[in-house]
């Protein structure tokens, strides 16, 4: 039985819950609120000392990060689909999860905590950092599918939410139409779900 700890705010919930509707897999949801301080409550803590969600439990696994979950599921639950066996590919998915743990998150991400939820006031420095790992990202979907190859990996589920939500950051991306193409792809995905939906 599989139960998911998250914020229906966060992205990087979001990447998980969304990638658990797309291989169908029944979990129950438990919505940890953040704002409240319940990440740093006894309880949560002692699932994932970092009090940061996602943190999923699947029977006797427990697992914190969502990069960490995505490639659990990928691996244990993906029938080979989401992740690739060979080492180039590998290599390039996980090349794509090291952005979004670091360039979304610190890029589109960050900005989106300044300019909607008021966190912090620097929004010069996330957006230079979006800008730069979006230009890549365009590149990349200029000559492929999608993010690695021609199907759908972890790695478009990991960088999906942030370029989503990069409006929220005050970032367009009117320019980066091989970027909107992509976003519209996974929108299309069977067993898709918005963020503000779930369980």
């Amino acid at each position: 039985m599989i139960t998911l700890y998250d914020n229906e705010l966060s992205g990087n919930g979001y990447k998980v819950r969304l990638f658990l509707h797309l291989l169908e897999l029944p979990y129950t949801r438990k919505t940890v609120d953040l704002f409240k301080g319940e990440g740093q409550t006894t309880a949560f803590l002692a699932l994932n000392p970092l009090g940061q969600v996602p943190v999923l439990l699947d029977d006797d696994v427990t697992l914190r990060d969502s990069h960490g979950i995505l490639t659990y599921l990928a691996l244990h639950y993906g029938n080979g689909r989401w992740i690739s066996a060979e080492p180039v590919g590998m290599g390039r998915v996980v090349a794509w999860l090291a952005n979004s743990a670091n360039e979304f998150q610190n890029g589109p991400g960050a900005a989106r905590l300044v300019h909607k939820f008021k966190i912090g006031s620097d929004l010069k420095r996330p957006k230079a950092i979006a800008a730069r790992i979006f230009a890549v990202m365009e590149a990349q979907l200029r000559t492929t599918q999608w993010l690695v190859g021609q199907q759908p990996t972890i790695a478009d589920i990991a960088c999906f939410p942030y370029t989503m939500l990069a409006p929220e950051g005050d970032i367009s991306l009117e320019e980066f139409s091989a970027i909107r193409r992509w976003l519209g792809q996974v929108e299309q995905l069977p067993g898709f779900v918005p963020m503000v939906s779930g369980r």
